[in-house]
């Protein structure tokens, strides 16, 4: 056995420095307002929303108009997510027919951007009325 203090384990989703964050909010996001905060239209945030949460990632360089993860600006690309992928048609909010895995996927995800960006609202579901 050693006598060397054992170093406290990294968590898997951490980031790298310490990040704070507002409480999340659960102010209602409809999706044409989502659509509009897709990094493109100037006044408007970038948002991502991610199994109904709404994530502020404005300010981030990989998220901007021409980089990688834009597709997923302004939309709630859960299916994409959990496939890993970055093609348009798949960064749709619907996750049913992924597999355990796959939503094993989203779920980390959601992990991840919980730990860096704010929550700023829950998306409005299908199902609500808008008012």
């Amino acid at each position: 056995m050693s006598d060397s203090a054992e170093q406290p384990k990294k968590e898997r989703f951490a980031p790298k420095e310490a990040i704070t964050l507002q409480p999340p909010k659960d102010d209602i996001i409809d999706r044409e307002h989502l659509a509009k905060c897709d990094g493109t239209n100037e006044g408007y945030p970038t948002l991502v929303a991610i199994k109904g949460d709404v994530f502020d990632v404005s300010g981030k360089e990989t998220y901007a108009p021409g980089k990688g993860y834009h597709v997923f600006a302004g939309k709630e690309p859960n299916r994409a997510l959990g496939l890993s992928s970055l093609k348009p048609e798949d960064c749709i909010p619907d996750f049913s027919a992924l597999s355990d895995k796959e939503k094993q996927v989203l779920n980390d995800w959601h992990t991840f951007f919980s730990k860096r960006y704010n929550i700023v609202g829950r998306i409005q579901s299908e199902s609500a009325p808008s008012l």
